[in-house]
Order: C-alpha cells, then sequence, then structure tokens
C-alpha cells in the first residue's frame, strides 16, 4: 500500500519526464516521525551523483517538534539507496546536454520511506506555453461538463 506524502508539482511543469526510478531513503529516526507529520518539502530539490553514491540535495525535512536537540539539520544531504546498476545508468544519462534528476514524489511503501525519481529533460518557453494552454483546456471542458449536468 502505498501512501503519497509530497508532490513535486513543479517539476512536471518544467520538465519533460522520460523515466522514472524508486529510491529508498537514508533517513534518521525523527526524520521518519517529522515526514508522517507531512513536514517536507521536495519542491527545490535535486539529485546529485557524486562517486558511486546519489544524493538527494536541498530537500526540506523540518525537525520533529518533539524530538531531543540531536535532531539533523533540516536541508542536510541524504544519501539515495539505488542499485549500481541504476546508478551507472542514470550518470551516464546526467552527462549528457540538458538531463537531470529530479524528485518527484515522496511516499511510504509499507512502512518505508520511498522517492520517485526522474530522468528529465529542461522544457522550453514554448513547451511551458502550450502545457498552460492544455490545462487551460482541460478545465474548461470540466467547467461545460458539470454545467451541463
Amino acid at each position: 500500500m502505498e501512501k503519497t506524502i509530497s508532490v513535486n508539482k513543479k517539476a512536471y511543469f518544467e520538465y519533460f519526464v522520460e523515466e522514472t526510478y524508486e529510491a529508498g531513503l537514508m533517513l534518521v529516526g525523527s526524520e521518519v516521525k517529522s515526514i508522517r507529520q507531512g513536514n517536507v518539502n521536495i519542491n527545490d530539490s535535486f539529485v546529485f551523483i557524486r562517486g558511486t553514491t546519489a544524493r538527494l540535495i536541498n530537500a526540506h525535512i523540518a525537525p520533529y517538534d518533539k524530538g531531543s536537540h540531536f535532531n539533523p539539520d533540516a536541508k542536510r544531504d541524504r544519501i539515495l539507496l539505488l542499485n549500481k546498476n541504476e546508478i551507472n545508468k542514470l550518470r551516464g544519462k546526467a552527462d549528457q546536454k540538458g538531463y537531470t534528476i529530479v524528485p518527484l514524489r515522496l511516499y511510504f511503501k509499507d512502512a518505508l520511506v520511498k522517492l520517485e525519481i526522474g530522468l528529465c529533460k529542461g522544457k522550453e518557453l514554448h513547451d511551458k506555453r502550450k502545457t498552460l494552454k492544455e490545462r487551460d483546456l482541460k478545465r474548461d471542458l470540466q467547467r461545460q461538463i458539470s454545467e451541463k449536468q
């Protein structure tokens, strides 16, 4: 059973998502409790691969309010748990021009915190305008359908 905690809507607007991967996160216990309360933001974060490890950079997990003074830093780098083959594949693709690795959604899978990351290519300005236009058309169609009923 999956329970979505946070979705990076900005990523779908800014990038074309070509491939998705599921990664585990190396967290401290108080961070998991804070995530369960929904105190997390992945909108401005990204994934960086250095050597044989993938890291989630700039994700904000608020300190657990009932935790001790040993709570970890809210914006610290967190290690992603991926296979060696997946890391090598992502590194090879991310080194190509225009590709980046972006977190798409954070969710619980049973009792584990998982992060869905996407291999993305940046959109141009005209692509973003097209996305906005399509979204407006869908909204207008839904309004017309609901008015007729």
